[in-house]
């Protein structure tokens, strides 16, 4: 069965990788709520060598499970950039969560409903927050299976990905209770946040009960440059943990891919590393 999943994905997604395991699960059966009435297949185009998914109406994770041997409990939802129009799939989601599943940590790449779409009825606020909350209780809701631990589950978002993360560790609840959904009883907080050239994060209020937070942009990048390190100051303020890093001379965008060198190559680590002294890989 693996080495169908295998070479569905090579054909799939041949710019990258393929992991150990890998599978597309939509995060609602059926339709998603809020999604009534909206039809349509996902859309595929390219900017360069970039793929872009968009008219996206069932939202899904797709798993990359590290090998058991090299599992270390941890999992992070990933959301790909886009402007909330469409979805920069490769280097934003599935390059990351190869890098990340080949250091053992198992990765969960969401296609999160757009609010810029063309003709969309969705938003920010109500329907892709929903989405990646949902995301957080599947991954949950499955983690003795994927063999993660409860306690160790996260979020990892690019550009408007990073403010849909930063939204996440900052609108969850412990689950309701008296669901008829066994996924809805699962609680929704993201026990980490990395927000990676996060847009919008200006307003985003800091409490005791934030997640640690790992922020990472370019200083060309300068508006959200100076935004972050805005959002690192409340957290200083708030006693809650967080690091920052503003790379020199570095740009939008750059998420993980071959022709990052030296510091952007590397920042994946510096996270990997951070993980660690934060007690999250032993």
């Amino acid at each position: 069965m693996i080495d169908r999943i295998r070479s569905l994905f090579a054909k799939i997604f041949p710019r990258v990788g393929v992991p150990a395991a890998a599978g597309q699960f939509f995060l609602w059966d059926g339709i998603a709520p809020g999604s009534e009435n909206q039809h349509g297949n996902e859309k595929i185009n390219f900017m360069g060598k970039y793929r872009l998914v968009s008219n996206i109406h069932r939202p899904s994770i797709t798993a990359f499970i590290p090998a058991k041997e090299k599992a270390t409990g941890v999992a992070i939802i990933i959301a790909p950039g886009g402007g909330h129009k469409d979805i920069w799939i490769e280097h934003e989601g599935y390059a990351p969560a190869q890098w990340f599943c080949e250091h053992g940590i198992a990765c969960f790449v969401l296609k999160y409903r757009l609010s810029k779409d063309v003709s969309s009825i969705y938003s920010v606020s109500e329907h892709a927050l929903k989405d990646i909350q949902r995301a957080i209780r599947f991954v949950r809701s499955k983690s003795d299976s994927w063999g993660i631990e409860k306690n160790k589950i996260g979020v990892m978002g690019f550009s408007a990905g990073g403010e849909l993360a930063g939204l996440a560790a900052i609108n969850f609840d412990d689950g309701k209770e008296n669901a008829s959904d066994d996924i809805d009883k699962q609680s929704c907080y993201p026990d980490f946040q990395a927000l990676i050239y996060p847009s919008d994060t200006r307003n985003f209020p800091v409490s005791k009960k934030s997640p640690p937070l790992f922020l990472l942009a370019g200083s060309l990048d300068s508006e959200i440059a100076n935004d972050i390190s805005k959002l690192y100051a409340k957290y200083q303020q708030a006693g809650s943990p967080a690091v920052l890093h503003i790379y020199e001379n570095v740009d939008h965008g750059f998420g993980v891919q071959k022709s990052n060198k030296g510091k952007l190559a590397d920042w994946p680590m510096q996270f990997y590393e951070w993980l660690s002294a934060s007690g999250f890989i032993q």
